[in-house]
């Protein structure tokens, strides 16, 4: 039997213990979609207006080197379980599509002759296996919400209600809104799908309500009901992905507004200004109940801002009608513009390149946190989890497998750094079947590109970010030392994750090639040249003053890598091209590169901005071209193996 005073020992304990829980901060998770690095003020953007971003900057600490995933579905994977995409195995946004069944082979052991690569498929759902951090904030006393973007799993026993989340609000297959952005929504509750009707439990509100402010709306009810214990609120925005669904009201305060850097698009001016409006409101309401001394909030995006969709070649590659309203509508506001621009970073969404994965992200708890604080410490998508799990007090199960690192200290006392070795990341789905991995340690960033040749040279991209952020120097070539250094870090994060990345294909006969191709030359038109076909090279003769070989109705997404193979010729040499918006090529340079050539492989990049439809090589000849690749920021890459 126990003593009175050890019953009264155990009785002040259990007390204790559940004072403690209850002392323990709230957390917001404040997430948008599709926001890029420079996509407010704060972050350097000079046409989005983003004022209750901004203030909050000055009351947070701002990470200026925060990582993401290429796409959305993946990032969400790992927020919430700390685990990188090549382990977890949610590597594409694929969360709207129908769950693989048991045993399915995510790598398939055989592939048609024409294909190089075994392309692995990334798992469509958040297996249920997984202790997410709302499991773990739960387990621990928390009440937990999520409202808004789902898109970790289409069906029932994916969904956030089975992941931890007593509170929910969202629907499904949703890669984007619920059918659109405004009310009646087309979301059946607890129903099935069909055709594009949307299955969750989002309900219509006023006609016109716009789904922005709705998810807020929801999110403030659910903080005014948590008085009781600490809650965890995991708010994932719609905004501002597409369909574009914006306030006119908005976008015309914007329209007439002078481009700065590359940014002018009226509708995401608008819907960032929506988004920013959504934010205020939760911090409003943190404030107003009295729990913003006492709320970790943290705002983040799931991946690079968007340069891609709704251009020109986009809409002919989906076959828009010019009648669709939704297109019609882009072009009203926004013309032949894409949804942002992320300069000084290569590319966007979809992309390895920092443009594509380098994300804002933000931290504010009042009196632990410093205010306006800048950190460039290199974190990521995967320490999210580790990182609140220590703030808040709450011990990591140790047979869970995080590959994420805490910087809660970093956080608490402005003091430290990371410690970790080197951060990945892993994105197999690129264009053309060429996807990659990439790896940063330190300032360096080295891209390993999937290739059925592991000798080909343009396999690797070594980037010195602290010089070159915008990446257009590859250092490969001359850091072979680094390279190799960098390669055996990825080799040894392929294993460990056990990833399910592409491998040649052991029944590959060759590519197909199109029947456009089969002209003489593959369709490259000499000019004031001789060309001819000899032992699979194509020689060219000079008999012009300014001989040149050109390629027309190509239509590609730049900045464009142009790669040639040669092995005759040296000297200087040019590319010149026009775009798919232009009848004749612009006078002057303003579109062409200029460069040198000898014999062997030579990588150009050529800062294409916008589609280009045509292009000139004028090479110094004689010259023996072996092939010629050219490999757009988005798309398929083209290759001319003569």
């Amino acid at each position: 039997m126990l003593s009175r005073g050890l019953v009264l020992f155990l009785v002040l304990l259990s007390q204790s213990s559940v004072l403690e829980a209850g002392s323990r901060p709230n957390v917001v998770l404040f997430l948008v979609d599709d926001m890029g690095w420079r996509d407010c003020g704060v972050f350097g953007s000079k046409y989005y207006e983003t004022p209750r971003i901004d203030a909050f900057a000055k009351q947070a600490v701002r990470f200026t080197n925060a990582y993401a995933q290429p796409l959305c579905s993946p990032t969400r994977a790992s927020l919430l379980t700390g685990k990188y995409s090549a382990r977890h195995g949610i590597t594409s946004a694929t969360g709207h599509k129908p769950p693989q069944p048991d045993g399915f082979a995510f790598l398939p052991k055989a592939a048609p002759a024409n294909q190089p690569l075994l392309m692995p498929e990334s798992k469509n759902y958040l297996d249920p296996s997984e202790y997410t951090l709302a499991e773990a904030l739960r387990d621990a006393g928390y009440r937990t919400a999520h409202i808004g973007k789902w898109h970790l799993g289409m069906t029932e026993p994916h969904w956030p209600e089975q992941q931890g989340f007593d509170v929910t609000f969202h629907c499904h297959p949703d890669p984007g809104p619920p059918g659109n952005y405004f009310s009646p929504y087309g979301v059946v509750p607890n129903g099935k799908p069909n055709g594009k009707t949307r299955v969750g439990n989002i309900t219509d509100g006023p006609a016109g309500e716009y789904i922005v402010d709705r998810l807020a709306d929801e999110a403030v009810k659910f903080i005014e009901s948590s008085e009781d214990k600490p809650f965890f609120l995991n708010l994932w925005q719609y905004g501002v992905h597409g369909p574009w669904g914006h306030k006119e009201a908005y976008t015309a305060q914007f329209k007439d507004k002078a481009t700065s850097e590359g940014q002018g698009n009226p509708i995401m001016a608008s819907m960032l200004k929506s988004v920013d409006d959504s934010f205020g409101k939760v911090l409003d309401a943190l404030d107003r109940l009295g729990f913003a001394e006492n709320t970790i909030v943290i705002f983040n995006s799931d991946n690079g801002g968007n340069t891609h969709s709704n251009v020109e070649s986009e809409a002919k590659t989906k076959k828009k009608k010019a009648d669709d309203p939704l297109l019609t509508n882009w072009r009203k506001w926004a013309g032949n513009q894409p949804p942002t621009n992320n300069t000084p970073l290569r590319d966007g969404k979809g992309s390895l390149y920092e443009g594509g994965v380098r994300v804002p992200l933000m931290w504010r708890w009042p009196g632990k946190f410093s205010a306006g604080a800048v950190s460039e410490q290199v974190v990521a998508h995967i320490d999210l989890y580790p990182t609140v799990l220590e703030l808040v007090g709450i011990k990591r199960k140790p047979e869970h497998i995080v590959d994420g690192a805490s910087y809660a200290s970093l956080l608490t006392t402005g003091r430290g750094a990371m410690t970790r070795e080197a951060l990945f990341n892993y994105f197999p789905h690129g264009a053309a079947g060429r996807g990659g991995v990439t790896v940063r340690a330190g300032n360096l960033k080295l891209i390993r590109w999937f290739s059925s040749d592991p000798a080909d040279p343009a396999r690797h991209e070594l980037y010195d970010l602290s010089r070159d952020l915008g990446e257009q120097n590859n250092l490969a070539m001359e850091r072979a030392s680094d390279v190799a250094r960098l390669d055996a870090l990825i080799d040894r994060f392929l294993a460990d994750t056990k990833a399910n990345y592409p491998r040649p294909n052991p029944d590959f006969k060759g590519a197909i090639k199109k029947t456009s191709e089969r002209r003489p030359f593959m369709g490259w038109v000499p000019k004031g040249c001789e060309a001819v076909m000899v032992d699979g090279v194509l020689k060219l003769t000079a008999t012009g003053r300014m001989p040149f070989v050109a390629m027309t109705n190509l239509d590609m997404v730049g900045p464009l890598k142009l790669i040639l193979h040669t092995k005759d010729g040296s000297g200087q040499a040019s590319a010149t091209w026009r775009l798919v918006t232009q009848e004749e090529f612009v006078a002057g340079d303003s579109q062409t590169t200029k460069f040198d050539v000898s014999p062997g492989t030579r990588e150009i990049m050529l800062p294409v901005n916008g589609n280009m439809r045509h292009i000139r090589l004028q090479v110094p000849m004689p010259v023996a071209l072996d092939k010629v690749e050219i490999i757009p920021a988005t798309g398929d890459a083209r290759t001319w193996d003569f």
